[in-house]
């Protein structure tokens, strides 16, 4: 390949790569370094911006508010990962299983997933309404009074079933793809040694589909801090009394409630930080218990 070949290919890549590029730097790059500038800042529409240095930050470690908004994020955000990934894991396994109407199970599981955050939010509302929902006359059939709306622990529940529900057709696209691409050789050979079907996912499946797995802990991670803002927003408004206030609605509360900019871009970094290291440990970790074959 000639020296002019190498430079017209070079050349041809960063005209296609261009558009990504310049998006990038528009809305994602340059917001993030001006998040970090701002963070040193006590900006506001009232007062305008001051040079604060790392007061903001150490506001945030002395707000027992934001500790508790911390706490609250990080039990959701596991609460969320794993009840989507059993969840999941085990509809998956069940149309894996199947050989009649596959397609259409599919279409019923991945349909939630493909309605806008907001509407999601807004059907699960109207669903689990404690006063007109479809499913709370049958809850308090059994006793249960169900009244989210003043209820931090309900709400919390509420909540996180709602993001659960809209997060499992995800996971579900990228689960019965990888049990698809099973050799049939392992299923028959287990089928004949008397192998049950939960030892059969467990102890067959899951060890062969540990990579997507892994993937899928990371993507529904960052979902569990940063996708569930509609539904906190639209069912709860991060009460009762901040019980579903999570890091991410706090922020927005900040910013776009307090108009504090500065306090707010000091809390987007640190959950950036917080949220990147945690993705940097769990990508370490689970990779040495994922099987990649060979």
């Amino acid at each position: 390949m000639s020296t002019r070949e190498v430079f017209t290919d070079r050349l041809q890549a960063g005209v296609l790569l261009l558009p990504t590029m310049v998006v990038s730097l528009l809305f994602l790059y340059y917001p993030t370094v001006r998040a970090v500038g701002l963070s040193f800042y006590r900006a506001s529409l009232a007062r305008g911006d001051v040079f604060v240095g790392l007061e903001n930050y150490r506001r945030l470690a002395g707000s027992s508010e934001y500790l508790r908004s911390v706490l609250i994020s990080v039990l959701f955000a596991v609460c969320v990962v794993v009840g989507v990934m059993a969840v999941a894991l085990c509809i998956s396994f069940l149309i894996h299983e199947i050989n009649i109407g596959k397609g259409v199970y599919l279409v019923a599981v991945v349909w939630p997933y493909a309605l806008p955050p907001a509407v999601a939010g807004l059907v699960f509302l109207f669903i689990a309404h404690p006063n007109i929902g479809i499913f709370t006359s049958y809850i308090e059939a059994l006793g249960i009074n169900v009244n989210w709306f003043s209820n931090g622990p309900q709400a919390f529940v509420v909540v996180l079933i709602a993001a659960v529900w809209k997060q499992i057709g995800y996971n579900v696209i990228f689960m019965t793809a990888a049990l698809g691409n099973v050799p049939e050789s392992l299923t028959e050979t287990a089928e004949l040694d008397g192998v049950s079907r939960t030892q059969r996912l467990l102890r067959v499946y899951v060890p062969i589909i540990s990579p997507t797995l892994v993937f899928l802990v990371i993507m529904n991670t960052i979902y569990g801090f940063f996708g569930t803002f509609p539904m906190v927003d639209l069912m709860t408004k991060g009460g009762p009394a901040g019980a579903t206030n999570i890091l991410i609605y706090d922020l927005y509360r900040t910013a776009f409630q307090f108009y504090e900019f500065g306090f707010a871009s000091a809390k987007s970094v640190v959950l950036f930080i917080a949220v990147g290291l945690l993705m940097y440990g769990q990508f370490r970790l689970s990779d040495k218990y994922a099987y990649y074959g060979g």
